[in-house]
């Protein structure tokens, strides 16, 4: 059964945030790196392929605690939270996962304060960010307006699968998930099982398959994630 953990794994710091601001900013994107990236290295990614603003949204680049990875063999990385291999069939590390939650969670709350609605917030990522927005959107959040997952996958025994079994469907975000057929780091049916997987659950959604794509951000598939971001929070 999953719950949230008791075990004592602090963040010492809020974590750190790089912004780019929409002319008149009425919803938030925000969007979560991959394992030993940092905020400002996924936006320098990000615009390197794609303009990727909105003259209507506020996007938001956080960047990960630094913490131990068992995977590294305990070396100190950038991580949204631990894992002890990649693979469907690993346990999800909960105390990293609901701890990093929390911060996000923070995030999230801050920009309500801010006259947002939270159903004017898409979160999502590339890579371990992808997985880590799967869990906020779909455990820890409620009413946002989607979720995107790139290059991402989640266990087969995944805490969100029992989170979405005991909500009602209707109220799941929409998906948007991407994969190259190429990556050999997270393989492509992995990406395509979660996505299976949800769907079982009720979240309704797209799954894009990018041919000879590796483990990568990819130009064609951010113009795509760029319409879908601007139907689910129009101007």
């Amino acid at each position: 059964m999953c719950t949230m953990s008791e075990d004592n794994v602090l963040i010492t710091k809020p974590l750190e945030v790089i912004q780019q601001e929409g002319d008149k900013s009425t919803g938030t994107v925000i969007f979560l790196h991959g394992s030993g990236d940092t905020g400002q290295g996924v936006m320098q990614w990000v615009r390197s392929l794609h303009k990727f603003s909105f003259p209507h949204l506020r996007v938001l680049f956080p960047t990960a605690p630094v913490r131990p990875m068992t995977i590294y063999g305990g070396m100190k990385s950038n991580v949204w939270f631990d894992r002890v291999k990649l693979a469907p069939d690993a346990k999800e590390d909960l105390p990293t996962l609901d701890a990093t939650a929390k911060e996000l969670v923070n995030i999230v709350n801050s920009e309500v304060k801010r006259g947002v609605p939270l159903n004017r917030i898409v979160i999502g990522g590339f890579s371990m960010g992808g997985g880590m927005s799967l869990h906020l959107g779909y455990r820890y959040l409620k009413g946002i307006a989607g979720v995107f997952a790139l290059s991402s996958f989640l266990s087969t025994t995944s805490c969100v699968y029992e989170s979405l079994e005991k909500q009602k469907s209707e109220t799941a975000p929409p998906l948007f998930m991407c994969h190259g057929t190429a990556d050999d780091l997270i393989v492509e049916p992995w990406g395509k099982d979660t996505f299976t997987n949800l769907t079982k659950y009720g979240v309704k959604g797209e799954y894009h398959v990018l041919p000879h794509v590796a483990h990568e951000l990819d130009r064609k598939e951010l113009e795509r994630l760029s319409i879908w971001i601007q139907e689910k929070v129009p101007q």
